[in-house]
């Protein structure tokens, strides 16, 4: 390889350009609009526009990303994680370009990716499962029908997915329906697939992960375990590694298990198998991620390897660095810093980042996609970077992400900052019995109650195109449009007196976050209670419920599909 294509953004593209400058390969980044100035675009040795700000018409777009590789001259590609990291047409084509694919075979994407083939192979190995459909379920009837069966909780999870996306929970029968319908529309937005299947959801698991690595020449191998326990809407905001408080049986058979699924799926490249761990120590398979995770960083602190150059290493076709499976030295811990507003649940929180200062010292390490001026997008993900902690043991990790927290400022923006703070102090996390799980965070957590002030939308990095003509050759050019306005007079000043709330405006249900109204569950002219769910919308890949303020007759605003800015009125309530 001597030049790669970075098909992603934000802090993984940051972290895969930095490893390229040290494997001495050049890199390539690509951009949206409203990426145009992000770390990212600068941190690579050149950047391409991809004409466009949502994700399908950008970082999700084959065609798009396959021309630029072929216009810059790159020979590889590296998915990063999320977007089309796992996405097999995607590995196929890439390689069908004649150019190298960082990742594993895309036989083997498809067939781990699927997670119902996926636990078929688990079992053909041995590995420990609960029960589940052995096919995709059709409709909501054959979910209602398997928890009937098998009792509840159950999960509904995306059959081409990962990451949390497209995974519902159900405990209640009442709404298994409307899960089913929201796990499909879910998997559809962030895959482009809507199938989805069941098993039984243990109640109150862990969640531990082994790390994985395996080379061309036939070599797998397991560098350590995760546990990635604390979690909102099945998305991780922490994790550690090694992972705590397992048994000496417990972290052999993680560590068999998962060696057995990818020797046996014939897998290259880095990839992750995970797992559920009950309460009871009864361990489960989950799934494969077929590429690098967020949290790989606690692994190559507590391993040392960087699995980045190793990813670059085995795509070149050289062997493993490492020939054993390593001692873990020390521990670590890594803390998602995410814009969102934790007193409101966790609502993202899209925005300009107009103080960014990150700690340092002793044991930190910040991988960040953001720096103070940036743009946290409302049509993507909410990770800004991730703060990871490493010390001589879990104790001293904790004391030093404590002292981390406190030197860490982000404003303009909320951020999870204050839950991290309070999480590091919860005896539940840092105490000697370890009691957090998946669901800690809405059964345990009680959040801080002020809610953070939302300033109003930024202004978008909206490019604007043009044709110039330059040396007599027609050129496509995109411009900020600040950069198009005249030094003319200053536009009239906002009135400084806030009008006083009318009854319109008491009426009004207003957007909880910049994102798209995915669909409506009532009609317009409906009479809602208070509290009743009316809409939904989809932020940063996540889907969350729009309530009625009040009870009264709905008079819909905006269609179904619309983009909002958090704030706008979506419908008035009478």
């Amino acid at each position: 390889m001597k030049k790669v294509l970075i098909a992603n953004r934000g802090e993984i593209a940051v972290r895969i350009a930095r490893a390229c400058a040290d494997y001495g390969v050049r890199s390539v980044a690509v951009y949206a609009d409203a990426d145009a100035d992000a770390l990212h675009v600068q941190r690579a040795d050149e950047a391409w526009g991809l004409d466009g700000d949502r994700p399908a018409d950008t970082y999700l777009h084959i065609a798009k990303l396959l021309d630029v590789a072929r216009r810059s001259g790159a020979d590889a590609v590296h998915p990063g994680y999320g977007f089309l990291s796992e996405n097999a047409a995607f590995a196929r084509a890439v390689l069908e370009a004649g150019l190298t694919w960082i990742g594993p075979p895309p036989a083997v994407i498809e067939r781990l990716g699927d997670k119902v083939q996926a636990r078929k192979l688990a079992l053909e190995v041995g590995a420990p499962l609960v029960q589940g459909t052995a096919d995709p379920v059709q409709s909501a009837d054959e979910v209602l029908a398997f928890a009937e069966r098998h009792g509840l909780p159950i999960a509904i999870k995306a059959a081409f997915g990962g990451g949390g996306r497209g995974l519902k929970v159900a405990w209640r029968m009442d709404e298994v329906e409307d899960l089913y319908h929201s796990a499909v529309r879910e998997a559809v937005t962030a895959f482009g697939r809507g199938e989805c299947f069941v098993e039984q959801f243990l109640d109150k698991p862990r969640h531990v992960e082994a790390q994985v690595i395996a080379d061309t020449h036939g070599r797998v191998l397991v560098l350590g375990t995760r546990d990635c326990s604390l979690q909102r809407r099945n998305q991780k905001l922490v994790e550690e590694a090694p992972a705590p408080f397992l048994t000496d049986a417990q972290r052999a058979r993680i560590h068999d298990a998962a060696h057995a699924i990818c020797a046996h799926a014939g897998y290259v490249g880095a990839g992750t198998v995970e797992f559920l761990l009950s309460a009871g120590g009864a361990i489960s398979f989950l799934e494969v991620n077929t590429r690098l995770q967020v949290e790989h960083p606690v692994t190559e602190e507590t391993c040392g390897l960087d699995l980045v150059v190793e990813q670059l290493r085995v795509a070149d076709g050289l062997p493993l660095s490492l020939t054993a499976t390593p001692v873990p030295r020390g521990h670590a811990i890594e803390l998602r810093i995410n814009a969102e507003d934790v007193a409101r649940g966790f609502v993202p929180h899209p925005g300009r980042i107009t103080r960014f200062e990150a700690p340092s010292g002793p044991g930190v390490r910040l991988d960040t996609g953001v720096q103070t001026g940036s743009l946290v997008h409302g049509s993507f993900d909410s990770l800004m970077a991730k703060l990871v902690v490493t010390g001589a043991t879990r104790d001293q990790a904790i004391a030093r992400a404590r002292r981390a927290l406190r030197e860490f400022q982000i404003e303009g923006v909320a951020s999870v900052l204050p839950f991290h703070a309070a999480v590091l102090a919860h005896p539940d996390f840092a105490g000697e019995d370890f009691r957090v799980h998946t669901r800690w965070i809405e059964t345990d957590y009680v959040p801080e109650p002020a809610p953070h002030a939302r300033p109003g939308p930024p202004e978008p990095t909206v490019l604007q195109r043009m044709a110039i003509e330059i040396d007599g050759r027609r050129v496509a050019i995109a411009l900020p449009p600040a950069l198009l306005r005249g030094l003319s007079a200053g536009t009239a000043a906002a009135d400084p007196q806030a009008p006083a709330v009318s009854a319109a405006a008491a009426q009004a249900v207003p957007a909880p976050v910049s994102g798209t109204l995915q669909a409506w569950r009532v009609q317009d002219g409906d009479t809602v209670a208070e509290g009743q769910t009316i809409a939904v919308m989809e932020a940063m890949k996540m889907e969350m419920q729009v309530v009625a303020h009040r009870a009264g007759r709905i008079a819909l605003q905006v269609a179904a599909a619309s983009y909002l800015e958090a704030g706008a009125a979506i419908a008035h309530i009478s």
